[in-house]
This record gives C-alpha cells, sequence and structure tokens, in this order.
C-alpha cells in the first residue's frame, strides 16, 4: 500500500500486510525457526544479504517483518526491528553506533530500568554517559557532549516524570554537532507523535505497552528515520566492510536503512534478541486497534486528571494535557495527545500513598503501564527503587509519586474507584 497517501488510522490497520489473491485476510502466524529451500544458492544469497527473504527466525520472519513494516509506516521511517523487548530496543539502538570508550547524553527524566542501563549496565562494557536535566538550555546540552559523543537520547514522555522532550532544543544540539538523536517514542506512540518528524534519527518503542496493548505480549521496536548521514565519517563500522558478514557495506549496499541492517545483521544475530513470532502477531493485532484506543486512553487520562487536580485530598497532578501543567505548552506543539498516563500524590504523602492503592478496587496495582485496563504503581518503592534519592529527584519520581495509567473502561467507574479510595484516607 502506499504508505504516505494514509493517515495514521489506516496504516495502524493496513500497513505491513497486503494478501494476494486467495491469501489469508489476517496476517497468518508463521510459528517456525527454519525455511526449505531447493537450492544451495538461494540460500548462500540470503546469508550474504544480496535477496530478501528467510532461514532463521532469529534473524527474521514473515510475522515479525509485517509488524515491522507496520511501525516503520506509522513513525514516518525507512526501516524498522523487532526485539525481544523495550529495554532491548533502547539497549541496541545504543550499542549499533556506540561502544567501549564511547558516551552518550541522554535527558535525565526516563523509566528507571532505562537509567540503571544507562549508568550501571552499559558503563560495565566502557560506554560514558551523561544524563542532563531535561529542562537544561541548549548550552548546558551542548557542553556536556565530549569528542566522542556518539548520540543524544531522550523519551517524548518521560516515564514517570511525564516530562515532554523539547525537541527542537534537543535536535539543534544534536545537529549542531552531527549527532544521531534517539527518542523513546513508547508512551505517546506513534499515534500521538512522530519524533521523526522532529528532528529525531532513531526512534524507540517498548511495544510490550501501547502497541499491543493488552498485556499480552513483551516486545520492542527499533526505527530507523532515514534522515541522518551514516557516512559523515563518525562512524566507520556503517561505511567500511564488515568481515564478520562477507564484507558487506552497509551505507553502499543498504543506502536507504543501513543502521537497520546492521543492527540486524550484527547485533540481534549475535545476542540472539529477536521479537517472537507470537508476541509480534499479537503485538499486530493491538496494533489495529491502536487509534481508537489511544483516543479513549487521552479522553480518560484528561478526566482523571481534571477530577484528580480538584479533590481536597490530592496535593498535585501532573499531565500533559491539563491546563496549567508544566509542559502543557510543549505538549500542544508536539503531541496530538496527552496519552493515558498520568502521575499525582496524595496530601499525607509516602504512607497515603501505599493506603490508597491498597483501597483500590477496579484499578490494579501491577508492575505494567499502557494497557486497556486501568492500574497503579508507587515509583519510588517498585519500578525506580534501585535508584538513589538523587536519581529519583533526577527523574522526577517524587516519594509520593503514584503513577496511574488510566485504561479504557466507562470513565464513571473509574472516578468512582477512585473517589471511594480517596475517602478512606
Amino acid at each position: 500500500m502506499d504508505k504516505k497517501s494514509y493517515q495514521a488510522a489506516t496504516l495502524a490497520v493496513q500497513a505491513g500486510y497486503n494478501p494476494g489473491n486467495g491469501d489469508p485476510r489476517i496476517a497468518p502466524l508463521v510459528q517456525s525457526t527454519t525455511y526449505r529451500y531447493s537450492d544451495a544458492q538461494s540460500v548462500a544469497d540470503l546469508f550474504d544479504l544480496k535477496r530478501d527473504g528467510y532461514f532463521y527466525t532469529r534473524l527474521a520472519n514473515p510475522t515479525v517483518a509485517v509488524l515491522e513494516e507496520k511501525i516503520a509506516a506509522l513513525e514516518h521511517g525507512v526501516g524498522a526491528v523487532a526485539v525481544s523487548s523495550g529495554q532491548t530496543a533502547n539497549t541496541l539502538a545504543i550499542l549499533n553506533i556506540a561502544g567501549a570508550g564511547d558516551h552518550i547524553v541522554a535527558a535525565s527524566a526516563l523509566y528507571g530500568g532505562t537509567v540503571n542501563l544507562f549508568t550501571v549496565t552499559l558503563p560495565k562494557m566502557g560506554l560514558k554517559f551523561t544524563l542532563v536535566p531535561p529542562d537544561a538550555g541548549e548550552a548546558e546540552i551542548a557542553a556536556a557532549v565530549r569528542p566522542n559523543t556518539k548520540a543524544i537520547f531522550a523519551e517524548t514522555i518521560a516515564n514517570p516524570a511525564l516530562d515532554v522532550v523539547d525537541f527542537d532544543k534537543f535536535a539543534r544540539v544534536a545537529k549542531r554537532f552531527e549527532l544521531p538523536f534517539i527518542v523513546d517514542n513508547t508512551f505517546p506512540t506513534p499515534i500521538l507523535c512522530n519524533p521523526i518528524d522532529f528532528g529525531a534519527n532513531i526512534v524507540t518503542h517498548s511495544s510490550t505497552k501501547y502497541l499491543d496493548g493488552h498485556a499480552t505480549s513483551v516486545g520492542g521496536v527499533i526505527v530507523e528515520g532515514g534522515n541522518y548521514p551514516w557516512d559523515n565519517g563518525k562512524f566507520p563500522e556503517l561505511c567500511t566492510p564488515d568481515e564478520s558478514y562477507h564484507g558487506v557495506v552497509y551505507t553502499r549496499d543498504f543506502p536507504q536503512c543501513p543502521y537497520s541492517v546492521k543492527l540486524r545483521a550484527q547485533w540481534v544475530r549475535d545476542l540472539g534478541t529477536p521479537m517472537a513470532p507470537m508476541n509480534a502477531w499479537l503485538t499486530n493485532l493491538g496494533c489495529e486497534t491502536l487509534a481508537v484506543r489511544m483516543e479513549r486512553h487521552c479522553a480518560n487520562a484528561l478526566a482523571m486528571a481534571e477530577f484528580l487536580q480538584k479533590h481536597p485530598k490530592v496535593a498535585w497532578v501532573s499531565y500533559p494535557m491539563l491546563p496549567g501543567d508544566s509542559e502543557y505548552e510543549r505538549a500542544k506543539k508536539y503531541l496530538r495527545g496527552g496519552s493515558g498516563v498520568l502521575s499525582f500524590g496524595v496530601k499525607g504523602g509516602r504512607e497515603a500513598a501505599a493506603k490508597l492503592i491498597g483501597a483500590l478496587k477496579l484499578a490494579a496495582l501491577v508492575v505494567h503501564v499502557a494497557d486497556v485496563r486501568t492500574c497503579v504503581l508507587h515509583p519510588a518503592s517498585m519500578t525506580h527503587r534501585q535508584l538513589t534519592g538523587e536519581q529519583l529527584a533526577a527523574a522526577g519520581v517524587k516519594p509520593e509519586l503514584i503513577r496511574l495509567s488510566v485504561g479504557i473502561e466507562a470513565i464513571d467507574d473509574i472516578r468512582a474507584d477512585f473517589e471511594q479510595a480517596l475517602a478512606q484516607l
């Protein structure tokens, strides 16, 4: 299908799979690790990356390819690689262009697992990271850049602080230093924001969240924007022969999507981190309703933010599309909706937060976010518990902060649940 002629809601349903005459209307689940060929040369050409096709699901699978093409189309990218989790997506997005001795600049308002990845795990592999406040000025961000800096990283909407990245500011710094700008777009999804349109070069997703939407499938996706000159001399591994893969030169042999091909041929191949076909199949089904779900998530979340803001037992509320919110102007500039996650603090601090969570009946306490069911979490003692007090403050996680992921249930029922729980404080 012509990806450029359709809107996102149509691409979410139709992109990635175009059945021929007599083919299954729904993209099939190809639950097979391997594929049969009738001659040796066909397999040799596949190993040499001279032809498209499938020979082992660790590198590529028809069902996974459907999802990859759909997400690439939704994100206005030129290629995508689906992997085993959102953490894997962010890890490989970095490792594909940076190694021991290299440096990354990242906005500090990040998911706790990403903070740990950047400050503990990847440094063990020799990478260095500098975290800058999301509200830092261009001069401060630029001052963090070193001669060995390989990328700038941010989240569109930070989890759970809900800071909205200033795309223009970070993209200007990235362009000034000829660095790729990597953006985790998990919370908005491509329905609400397209980072590539605002200067991002690589987009990542935890597809476990809204893309799947039903809490059934762990996965991640890395999308290449097609708008970065990988042959500018900063990334020789992309434009010199890869002897581990028959001397292929990614920028020469795959000029449209060299980053994606290298990512798949090197990292997914060697680390063995593909998305499972069943997870891709389920995530693709989830994506078909992504546009309508995000509309409902946004409407319900705004209604809950307005309700909580007026409640006498609530100390503060943070939601990007809430008028008066610190992120409101940036949200209106870059987003088509505030997504379904908000954060708030109740009067009484951490103990009151725990009591409120225990009193909820419809909203469940789960270590998850961004699916059709309303759920809550206390990040400081759960998802972000590995962070120091200083790191929690940098990530925007207050001790009393409750992360509320608003589902698509009837808003009156969600609101009533929080009304009865707040009444018990």
